[in-house]
Formats: C-alpha cells, structure tokens, sequence
C-alpha cells in the first residue's frame, strides 16, 4: 500500500499537478463555531518559535532547499515557510504534514483553485469565510490561507478523536477513501520528513 501511494505521489509530482478536493459543509454546534471563530480571528504576530535558533535556521534553509525548485524567489519561499510552521505550531500540527498536504492539494500554487471552488496552498472551500471567517478574509492571501487550512485540518482531527487518515479524508472531501490520505503521508514522509540534528560530544 505504502508503495502504491508512493509510486502514484511521484506520478503527481512529475505531472505538476495538485489533488485538489472540497472539504464537504457541515452544521457546526454553536460552541464549536465559536471556538473557530476565535481561533481565526488571533491576529498575533506570526513569528514561528523553534526550541533554538540553530534549529530554527536548520529548518529554514533544509526546507527551502527541498522548496526551491516549486517557489523559486527566496523571500517568498522563507515567507511560506514560516507561516507554515508559525500556523501548524499554533494550530498543534506538524509542520511538516502541512507541506505535505500543501504539495497535494496545490502543489504549492498560491492562487490554485480546483473544481468545486477551493481556493489557495491549502485549497479551502469558500463556504468557511462565512462560517467562522469575516467577509473582508482573502483565501489567496497566505496567512489568511494557511490559518483557515490549519485551523480546518485540526478540527477535523478533533472530531476524529485524532485519526489523521479519517480527518484527512474530511479535508480533502473523500471520507473512507484510501488514495488522499496516503498521498499526504507519503509526501509527508518521503519529501518532508525532518528531525533536527543532535550533536553529540566526543568522548575522551
């Protein structure tokens, strides 16, 4: 299985393309509503916070370097990355699965929009704007982009109990459909997967 999301992330990639879908509407308790409400109107400085300064200049320039070929202008590349980490951490993601989500669903195409109307890096449905947002949120503006994607994905993680496949398939719109999540694992995985290097003292 694991080989087959592989060999269909690297077909994806070669053709350029994203794997966009439509997260599906659903009424949300008034409590809930309120809590995501909350969530995306935090305008604090999106500044992300690494446990060090090494490790935070480590994961910019590895990351960029995998990004570079996708987004060729260095400001905006570093810009993406930190807002990635900055929206992810606050939103308690991996940052790293938000690339690789990124990656499927618009091939890191700031101004995607799919089929259904899903718009920007994380293809977020319209429908969200009115549900938590205000009218004046731009889905292709980046922060705004990524908050609203951050925010969705943990949401749907909450009501999965923490099943990433399941929250995965609510994102996307394809519920108990195997090829989305694995794609966003796979990508995760193989193309984003990062651990910060430990340096050890020699021994005398």
């Amino acid at each position: 299985m694991r080989l087959k999301a592989w060999l269909a992330l690297a077909v994806l990639t070669a053709a350029g393309s994203a794997w966009a879908g439509a997260q599906q509407y659903e009424p949300l308790a008034a409590s809930v509503q309120a809590a995501l409400q909350s969530s995306i109107a935090d305008r604090a400085s999106p500044e992300p916070k690494f446990p060090t300064m090494a490790e935070k200049i480590t994961w910019l320039t590895e990351m960029s370097r995998r990004l570079e070929k996708r987004v060729p202008d260095r400001e905006a590349r570093y810009q993406l990355l930190k807002t990635v980490y900055y929206e992810a951490q606050r939103a308690g993601l991996d940052p790293q699965l938000v690339l690789g989500l990124v990656q499927v669903e618009s091939g890191f195409h700031k101004y995607a929009v799919s089929a259904s109307g899903a718009r920007g890096y994380m293809q977020v449905m319209p429908f969200w704007v009115k549900l938590i947002g205000t009218k004046d949120n731009d889905l292709f503006h980046l922060r705004t982009n990524l908050r609203y994607g951050c925010t969705i994905l943990r949401h749907y993680l909450d009501i999965e109990n923490g099943d990433l496949y399941r929250a995965l398939g609510r994102y996307n719109g394809s519920l108990g459909q195997p090829a989305y999540p694995n794609m966003v694992r796979a990508a995760w995985e193989h193309q984003w997967s990062w651990q910060p290097r430990v340096i050890q003292a020699s021994s005398r």
